[in-house]
């Protein structure tokens, strides 16, 4: 068959797959030789496509993204392709191999459409097996806009005050209770009573299109019945929300090798082609009328909450199980009563639903609607064995890590658990072989709650004496255990890496720095800026282009503010947050923190004792190689403006919350800084103000800002204030 699509010259051995996000292709890799595909070094990947890409002057100035999938099976010799996307263009699919075998995908995701005549070509795809079949026809995922916003809950609430504080600000107290599915959020949307497309729940607005996958569930409708219907009295157009589950039987019996069911379902729903999605059901909890961008549009087929469901249920969907309260304690006790039968149901929920019986569009439309609460469960706990201590390694610090007797937690064997440090385990009285409770904070992470018992046979917990690298005797703060030596490799090795993390020099990874590390190449940050591109491109699978990308990335930052280069040096308990205090203060350049003493530092506040006189130690101890850097003129500190009375922000303060459009809110925050302003991690008084794309929602941030009279600006508004056009 053939297949139009547009073509990157320099590009060879064109195939066109489906499967993971972008397409995939299983080619043997003697095949790909045979037709002389690139092969790249693993860390060159990235550059050599950005590279190749930004050579086409129709997407120069266009943002090309990298992503980087599965790898190769080392048993089979397979390889899989990589694609670029334009737009909703068809795809462009060549395979990309490493020496390590890894895979980059490459998508953009723009067209400069005056170019498409110049691009075009035929090409003839092979349907012989090789590849899974063209783009048109597969299930990749592309972005969609729900009609519902498939939006958290405002408050996730464990505890029955919070509950009770949430009812008394309802308009009455009739509360319906649902199963709160843990599960995957989908919506389904109808057109005169007809399918028409199911997305995912994605980032909250914009989903994966899993239409073809959807329609082989239990649960799923192809035509909603009875009035609703195509050929009855109201055909509804709208969004059907619900979620996308797997029961426990089917777990046990198809799929005991995922962790638990939602792993499992969440895996299956996306899958290419649909493979096994019979397995999974669609079990419905809302819907609105409308359409896509128009929500609440039309005539709905109910008027409440409670007819809403009765009409999911005589639409022909399966629904969830509905409970009337009339207070916040008849509501607590059903809490109970549903956390014993927990175990005995099908299917995993992990709280309840709780929501006013009226129906609301203007609260629905909020990102975080407010009459609506997430009841949650309390941690799930488990009773199991205390077998060892593994001691995690991260600088000179040793970390206590619990390995326990596998227990089941919220779904998946826990086998390790955080202890934290030194102080955990004598506060606890734990030994090898206590009786411990571990819960799951936030169902996510295992950690030691409490010691049940120390049997008689119980033995003492045995920490590390001396360093692995240096052999020096390690100090025990209880806070932490670590090695003392200010010359210990692994300080030495970690600062490096600190440095390279801080100034967020992507393209240094962390495996070329130990590479270099342990060649003793580089035994300081200094020593980075003295390798050239010749040198980089020796090391073993770099290459010329790969080391050109690394040396350009290390010296494109080249001035840095105060905070970034004190932080950057890895000084102990000083991070850039405690540098900014103190800049703020008025140690706003290098000289006055060399200058200063522990009593200067003592009085910023969070500066005790302790950490001030630490900071003087280090200080002194890291001038050196502080002053080798900047003297070498390959870092340059900026100057810091904060006495400068015409700078636009100065004095003014912001909070930044949820995500923003036009940039990461670490980004914005720099842009405030650079300005003058001032940066804060959370609302508190005389905040001016608090910046959020959801000016409306019922977070905690926007009711505190609320409380104190702090002003709410959205993106474009702020962006007027550091005048940054749109």
């Amino acid at each position: 068959m053939e297949k139009r699509i547009f073509h990157l010259q320099n590009l060879s051995a064109l195939h066109v797959g489906t499967g993971q996000g972008v397409g995939v292709v299983d080619l043997p890799i003697a095949r790909a030789k045979a037709s002389n595909l690139p092969i790249v070094a693993g860390s060159a990947i990235k550059g050599v496509l950005r590279d190749e890409l930004y050579q086409q002057d129709f997407i120069k100035n266009h943002d090309v993204k990298i992503l980087f999938g599965a790898s190769t099976d080392s048993d089979d010799d397979s390889m899989h392709a990589g694609a670029i996307a334009f737009g909703d263009a068809n795809l462009l699919l060549f395979p990309i191999r490493s020496f390590a075998g890894t895979v980059a995908y490459a998508t953009c995701p723009y067209i400069l459409r005056q170019y498409k005549r110049d691009m075009e070509l035929d090409l003839k795809i092979p349907s012989n097996g090789e590849t899974a079949g063209v783009v048109e026809n597969s299930s990749l995922f592309v972005g969609n806009t729900s009609k519902i916003a498939l939006e958290d809950l405002d408050i996730d609430a464990n505890h029955n005050d919070t509950i009770e504080a949430w009812a008394k600000k309802m308009p009455n107290q009739k509360f319906l209770v649902q199963y709160k599915l843990d599960g995957a959020s989908l919506e389904l949307q109808y057109k005169n009573g007809k399918f028409v497309k199911a997305v995912t729940r994605g980032n909250g607005k914009i989903g994966d299109d899993i239409t073809q996958n959807v329609k082989k569930m239990k649960g799923f409708q192809d035509e909603l019945l009875a009035s609703s219907s195509p050929t009855g009295a109201n055909p509804f157009s709208g969004g059907i929300r619900g979620e996308v589950i797997m029961t426990h039987k089917t777990h046990a019996e198809h799929f005991s090798n995922k962790a638990n069911c939602r792993n499992a379902a969440n895996g299956l729903m996306k899958k290419k082609n649909g493979e096994k999605c019979e397995y999974l059901e669609v079990i419905c909890y809302d819907a609105v009328q409308g359409s896509v961008g128009q929500a609440f549009v039309g005539e709905a087929p109910f008027s409440n909450e409670e007819e809403k469901l009765a009409w999911l249920k005589a639409s022909g969907f399966i629904t969830v199980d509905i409970k009337t309260c009339n207070s916040a304690k008849e509501v607590i006790a059903y809490r109970e009563e549903v956390m014993a039968l927990r175990p005995q149901l099908e299917f995993d929920i992990d709280g309840l639903v709780v929501k006013m019986n009226e129906i609301d569009p203007s609260d629905m439309k909020r990102a975080r609607p407010e009459k609506q609460i997430a009841f949650k469960f309390s941690l799930e706990e488990a009773k199991t064995t205390l077998k060892g201590i593994e001691w995690s390694e991260s600088g000179v610090t040793y970390t206590p890590i619990a390995l326990i007797e596998p227990v089941r937690l919220a779904g998946t064997i826990v086998k390790r658990a955080s202890l934290a440090n030194p102080n955990i385990i004598e506060s606890l009285n734990l030994k090898i072989g206590s009786e411990v409770l571990v819960t799951k904070r936030g169902e996510i992470i295992p950690k030691i709650e409490a010691l049940i018992e120390n049997p008689d046979d119980a033995k003492l917990i045995e920490y590390p004496k001396t360093c692995s690298a240096c052999k020096t005797s390690l100090k025990n703060e209880g806070t932490r255990l670590f090695c003392p030596n200010i010359n210990c490799p692994k300080l030495i090795h970690h600062r490096i890496e600190k440095w390279i993390s801080v100034l967020d020099i992507r393209d240094f990874g962390i495996t070329l720095i130990k590479r270099l590390f342990e060649m003793g190449r580089v035994n300081s940050i200094p020593d980075l800026y003295t390798i050239d591109i010749e040198e980089l491109a020796s090391i073993d699978r770099m290459g010329s282009i790969s080391a050109k990308k690394v040396y350009n990335a290390l010296h494109a930052k080249k001035e840095i503010p105060l905070t970034k280069f004190i932080a950057g040096f890895d000084l102990d308990g000083i991070g850039e947050t405690m540098v900014e205090k103190l800049e703020l203060a008025g140690f706003d350049t290098i000289e006055k923190f060399f200058s200063a003493k522990a009593i200067d530092f003592e009085k910023v506040y969070h500066f005790g004792d302790v950490l001030s006189k630490s900071l003087v130690e280090s200080l002194a101890r890291m001038r050196p190689e502080m002053e080798e850097l900047l003297n070498s003129g390959n870092i340059k500190i900026k100057e810091t403006s904060l006495d400068s009375e015409d700078l636009p922000l100065k004095g003014i303060s912001f909070c930044f919350t949820g995500e923003l459009n036009t940039m990461k809110r670490k980004e914005a925050g720099e842009m405030v800084k650079s300005l003058g302003g001032i940066v804060k991690s959370s609302v508190v008084k005389g905040l001016s103000y608090l910046v959020t794309n959801s000016p409306n929602s019922g977070s905690s941030k926007n009711k505190k800002a609320k409380e104190l009279g702090t002003q709410i600006i959205n993106e474009e508004e702020f962006l007027k204030l550091v005048k940054v056009e749109t």
